[in-house]
This record gives structure tokens, C-alpha cells and sequence, in this order.
């Protein structure tokens, strides 16, 4: 499970809140680069600029960006991607 506590500083901060819950999308410090995400969502996750993690570059907007990046998130092999950020 992904912690926020660990989180990449340069993941986009801030919460949205969609089927009455707050989610608040990061990526964490377990992050292999595998583009799980970025390809689930690349709406809201994107390879860093350093290029040695992905981020979580942008919240979801809607129903269909949430589910991608809940899509993302299960998808991820190293339970990197956290819904419930800093």
C-alpha cells in the first residue's frame, strides 16, 4: 500500500472530492517507472522530470479521470499509487 509518507515532492498537491469522498492521488517512493499509470491515466500521471518516477501531475476532474486512476492504482505492480495523499 502506497504511503503518503513517502510520497514524490513532486506529485501535485490537493484533493477533489467525487462520489462523496475526498481523494487526493500521489505516487510514492516505490515507484519502478513501469508506466502502469501513465498509461491508465495520462490525464493525471505522467513520467517525473527527473525521469526516474512517475507523478500524479493532476487530480481527477471527473468520474472518467477517477476511474483511470483507480485503474492506475490497482493496476500498479509495486502498490505505489495512493488515493488518499498528503
Amino acid at each position: 500500500m502506497a504511503d503518503p509518507l513517502d510520497a514524490w515532492e513532486d506529485n501535485v498537491g490537493g484533493s477533489v472530492t467525487l462520489r462523496g469522498r475526498r481523494w487526493s492521488f500521489f505516487v510514492d517512493r516505490e515507484c519502478i517507472l513501469c508506466t502502469v499509470c501513465s498509461e491508465a491515466a495520462p490525464e493525471n500521471f505522467r513520467m517525473s522530470v527527473d525521469e526516474d518516477h512517475d507523478v500524479c501531475f493532476r487530480q481527477p476532474r471527473s468520474e472518467a479521470e477517477l476511474e483511470a486512476c483507480l485503474e492506475a492504482r490497482d493496476g500498479c505492480p509495486v502498490e505505489a499509487i495512493g488515493d488518499a495523499g498528503p
